[in-house]
C-alpha cells in the first residue's frame, strides 16, 4: 500500500514536509475559511428573500418546529467555494487534475447535484417530500457505478486490511463494496444532518485523519482539496451552530457523505472509513434497527430515529447531543487514525 509505504519511510526520517508545501495548505485553508465567513451573511439574506427555507416534518420533535423558515441549501457555499478555489490553485501550477481528483471532484459535485434538486424540490412544495426514495437512489447508484468503472481503469481492485498490512484482490466483489459504500454512506451523512452543526462538525472530524493518510500517501492534490474542503465547513458551521442561521440541505450532507466514499476509495481505506466515520454508521443503524424491529413488533427500539432524536427525547439538550457526538466522533477518528499508520 503507497500510504503505508511512505509512513515507513516518515519513520526512518525519508519524508520531510516542505514549508513551501505547508504555506499552501495554511493559504489554502484560511483562504476556503475567510471567504465563507464573509460571502455566508449574504447568501443567507438571499436564501432569506426567495424564500428557500426549512420545512420540518410534521412527525418531527415539537422543539424543532422553530427551524421552520431557517434558509437550507448552504451546501451550495461549501461545494463552489472549494471547488473553485482548487480551480484556480490549478491554473498556477499548485494543484493538477488527475484521474483521482477528477473522482472527488466530480463525486463531491455530483452527489451534491442529486440534493439539490431534493432541496428545490422541498422547497417549491413547502414539504419534506422532495425526491422520490426510488428516483433518488438510483441517482446515487449511478454515481456510484460510474465512480467505480472510473476507478478500476486505473486501479485495482484490492482490499487493504488494517493493522495486518496485508491486501487482497477481491474481484467483482470490489464492484459491491464500492457500491454500497457510496449510497451507504450519502444516506448516513444525509440522516445525520439533523442538529445544528452535528453534520458539519462530525465531516470536519472525519476528513482529517482522511488528510492525514493522503499526506502520507503523497498525494498533494488531494491533501489540497481536504483542507479547502475543511476550511469552508468552518466557515460554514460558524453559521450553522446552534441556534443555526442556515442548513446545508440534502444539497451539502448527500455531496459529503460522496466525498468521503470517494477519499476512502483513492486512498484504499474502506474498512477504516467504517470506524472514522463510525457516528455516520451509528445514525444509520439507528434506522435500520428501528424500521426493521417495528414491521415485525410494533413497537420501537429508540424513542425516536436517527439517534441523535432518541438523545434528545432522552432529556439531553441539541447542544448536548452535538458535543457529545463530536467527542465520539474524535475518538473513532483518533483510533481510525491510529490503525491506519500502524
Amino acid at each position: 500500500m503507497k500510504g503505508r509505504a511512505c509512513y515507513n519511510e516518515l519513520q526512518n526520517g525519508e519524508i520531510t514536509m516542505d514549508f513551501s508545501e505547508v504555506l499552501i495548505y495554511i493559504f489554502g485553508f484560511l483562504g476556503a475559511l475567510i471567504i465563507m465567513l464573509i460571502v455566508m451573511p449574504g447568501f443567507i439574506r438571499y436564501l432569506h428573500k426567495i424564500k428557500f427555507g426549512q420545512t420540518e416534518r410534521e412527525e418531527g420533535l415539537q422543539s424543532h418546529k422553530v427551524k421552520n423558515g431557517t434558509p437550507t441549501m448552504g451546501g451550495i457555499a461549501f461545494i463552489l467555494v472549494p471547488v473553485l478555489l482548487y480551480g484556480v490553485a490549478s491554473c498556477f501550477s499548485i494543484v493538477s487534475f488527475d484521474m483521482d481528483m477528477l473522482i472527488i471532484l466530480l463525486a463531491f459535485v455530483g452527489y451534491g447535484l442529486i440534493g439539490f434538486i431534493d432541496d428545490y424540490i422541498i422547497v417549491v412544495k413547502k414539504d419534506n417530500t422532495g425526491l422520490k426514495p426510488s428516483m433518488k437512489f438510483l441517482m446515487q447508484s449511478v454515481l456510484a457505478i460510474v465512480f467505480y468503472l472510473m476507478y478500476v481503469s486505473h486501479h485495482e481492485t484490492t482490499l487493504w486490511i488494517p493493522l495486518l498490512n496485508v491486501s487482497f484482490d477481491i474481484g467483482l466483489l470490489y464492484f459491491f463494496l464500492i457500491f454500497f459504500m457510496f449510497t451507504a454512506e450519502t444516506n448516513a451523512v444525509n440522516l445525520t444532518d439533523g442538529l445544528d452543526g452535528l453534520c458539519a462538525g462530525q465531516m470536519i472530524i472525519a476528513l482529517i485523519p482522511f488528510g492525514i493518510f493522503s499526506w502520507l500517501a503523497g498525494y498533494h492534490n488531494l491533501v489540497f482539496f481536504l483542507v479547502l474542503v475543511i476550511g469552508a465547513l468552518f466557515g460554514y458551521l460558524y453559521f450553522n451552530k446552534h441556534p443555526a442561521k442556515i442548513f446545508m440541505g440534502d444539497t451539502g450532507s448527500l455531496a459529503l457523505g460522496g466525498l468521503l466514499a470517494g477519499v476512502a476509495m483513492i486512498l484504499k481505506q474502506e474498512i477504516l472509513l467504517i470506524l472514522i466515520g463510525f457516528v455516520f454508521v451509528m445514525e444509520v443503524l439507528s434506522v435500520v434497527i428501528q424500521v426493521t424491529y417495528y414491521k415485525r413488533t410494533k413497537k420501537r427500539i429508540f424513542k425516536m430515529a436517527p439517534l441523535h432524536h432518541h438523545f434528545e427525547l432522552s432529556g439531553w439538550s441539541e447542544t448536548q447531543v452535538v458535543h457529545r457526538f463530536w467527542l465520539a466522533g474524535v475518538v473513532f477518528a483518533l483510533i481510525g487514525l491510529w490503525m491506519g499508520v500502524h
